[in-house]
């Protein structure tokens, strides 16, 4: 349904060598026409995957396997009887070994600390994950927090039955799903083919990222539905992907929200820092720490520096909301933290002026 009209497949088969049959036949013309560095991404369920990794090895060549894409969702079910299906399968498989391959990045996990963060890490001989140190001994910072590269497990949620971007095809996939595949095997301008292209969410998605593209389906209805929707592309956001899994983050909300407009790495389980820079000094982080309501200056600049010490931060930046809180005597800010007024009190401090100088 297009919001009118609802869809069905009508084809069936009359076994599994027949369907592979099928598949057979396209893949093999699939390869012929593909780019020597372009790559096939193919989706199946659970009921024919088997089959259908035996069949990509054949005409691909096992070779050129690149990756089973897990697509990871959360689907309400009645299901009593047997594990609720929460995931489908994506093979990977490109033509040759030169192929296009853009690195993807998504948020650390929010299990993540901040030395996992900050430090570079290797692999020894063993193949074991280690921080790398230099020639005195001295953990390597990481440079500039980029995010860590995408993993195949992909958390995409499926299309909700009230998703504008649904259409009512029996198999519709999320927009964002294609988005991450197009982005990562492709550079603007590329050609990007769906041979079974349905409803047209690769082409929507291809269409978003300035890539051409060419469908191909045999329902005369499915070409007019994709002709509609690429006059008005529609995606539906995530908010599984904007702030990722609630649930398990701990840092401070209202401090992130007046971070808002810097280009910054939120840390979890950490009192003393709210986040980093993405940018560095020297390789050398840049934490930032904002004064909670019930902290003074002292208190928020002690927690600030406690934590962040250890990390060679050539400067550390303290939000403060209110003024007041003295330094016990003998003691002072350390040279490395940088106060900066927030919003609260540069307003208060603007507004107290501006009636100073009319009392004049």
């Amino acid at each position: 349904k297009d919001r009118q009209h609802t869809f069905s497949f009508t084809d069936t088969w009359a076994s599994h060598n027949e369907y592979i049959h099928f598949l057979r036949e396209r893949l093999q013309e699939i390869k012929r026409i593909l780019h020597p560095g372009g790559a096939i991404f193919f989706h199946c369920d659970r009921n024919a995957s088997h089959h259908i990794r035996l069949l990509l090895d054949e005409v691909m060549g096992a070779d050129k396997f690149r990756a089973e894409i897990i697509w990871h969702y959360r689907r309400w079910s009645n299901a009593q009887k047997n594990l609720l299906p929460a995931h489908q399968t994506i093979y990977y498989y490109t033509k040759s070994d030169q192929f296009t391959f853009n690195v993807l990045r998504q948020a650390y996990s929010p299990a993540t600390n901040v030395d996992q963060i900050l430090q570079r890490r290797k692999r020894d001989a063993a193949g074991k994950a280690i921080y790398d140190r230099d020639e005195n001994g001295r953990i390597i910072p990481n440079g500039a927090k980029k995010g860590v590269p995408l993993s195949d497990v992909w958390d995409i949620p499926y299309l909700n039955p009230k998703a504008k971007e649904r259409t009512g095809y029996p198999t519709q996939k999320p927009v964002l799903l294609l988005e991450r595949i197009i982005q990562m095997a492709s550079r603007e301008n590329d050609l990007v083919l769906d041979p079974f292209c349905g409803s047209g969410t690769t082409l929507i998605a291809a269409a978003l990222l300035n890539r051409r593209a060419i469908g191909i389906d045999i329902s005369p209805e499915a070409i007019q539905l994709t002709q509609k929707r690429l006059q008005n592309p529609v995606k539906s956001e995530s908010n599984l992907l904007q702030i990722g899994r609630d649930a398990y983050k701990n840092a401070n909300r209202d401090a992130l929200a007046l971070l808002q407009g810097l280009d910054i790495v939120p840390v979890q389980r950490n009192k003393g820092i709210d986040a980093f820079l993405r940018d560095d000094i020297n390789s050398n982080p840049i934490p930032i720490r904002v004064q909670r309501p019930n902290e003074t200056i002292p208190e928020t600049a002690a927690s600030l520096y406690k934590a962040a010490k250890s990390k060679n931060a050539p400067v550390m930046f303290l939000v403060a909301l209110q003024e007041g809180g003295y330094f016990p005597f003998g003691h002072e800010l350390p040279p490395e933290i940088v106060v900066i007024d927030g919003p609260t009190i540069s307003i208060s401090r603007i507004v107290a002026q501006m009636k100073e100088s009319l009392a004049v």
